[in-house]
């Protein structure tokens, strides 16, 4: 399986809205506040509508029942939420899966549940949320790579446009970016570039 190496992530249909019409071919859908299950179910099916209409890749964040009743194909969990997370139940589904790693124990843990890729971070220090991991550095983004093999690796946390050719030249294979996007003064343009410079990365 092939990844785009361009992986926004937001927190809303509106930014699904917002971003995927742009040729954004893989996008996740993290919403961690919502007021009710209700809303959690409209904004995935919204989210899942306009990746289906534009060609996107959905992946929905840790949901991964409604994610099942919603007739998605990809959930994302973080180490918290495998524990908790039927995965016969994901795979009897058909639905793909993307694992959070920040150490060895947690690499080896992802891997026994046979993820579709992992994720690596944070690389750079990030503002996006409190973390007690340091930032692992490019070193680790490589030396992660070595490890899994034909895996794809996701790289996450503090990595501008600017450092993306580096992160990926280092075998990350895609780059899971925030704040540089959705926190940018344009966040429309500032997605246009990303898709631009990582286009020698990009499949066919």
């Amino acid at each position: 399986m092939q990844l785009d190496p361009f992986y926004p992530i937001v927190d809303s249909s509106a930014w699904v809205e917002r971003l995927v019409p742009l040729g954004v071919r893989l996008l996740q859908l993290r919403i961690k506040n919502a007021t009710s299950e209700d809303v959690l179910r409209e904004e995935i099916a919204a989210s899942s509508a306009i990746c289906e209409k534009h060609d996107c890749q959905l992946i929905v964040n840790d949901h991964w029942r409604l994610a099942i009743d919603e007739g998605c194909d990809f959930v994302h969990l973080g180490q918290e939420d495998l524990e908790g997370a039927d995965i016969d139940a994901i795979r009897r589904a058909g639905i793909r899966l993307g694992v959070s790693t920040h150490d060895g124990a947690e690499l080896k843990t992802a891997l026994a549940v046979k993820p579709d890729y992992i994720a690596l971070g944070p690389v750079f220090q990030t503002s996006s949320k409190s973390l007690k991991w340091a930032p692992q550095g490019l070193q680790k983004v490589m030396g992660w790579k070595e490890q899994v093999g034909n895996l794809p690796l996701v790289a996450i946390g503090g990595i501008t446009l600017e450092k993306a050719g580096e992160v990926l030249r280092n075998g990350a294979d895609s780059i899971a970016v925030i704040s540089d996007v959705t926190r940018h003064r344009d966040p429309e343009q500032r997605a246009r570039d990303w898709i631009e410079e990582t286009r020698d990365w990009r499949g066919v």
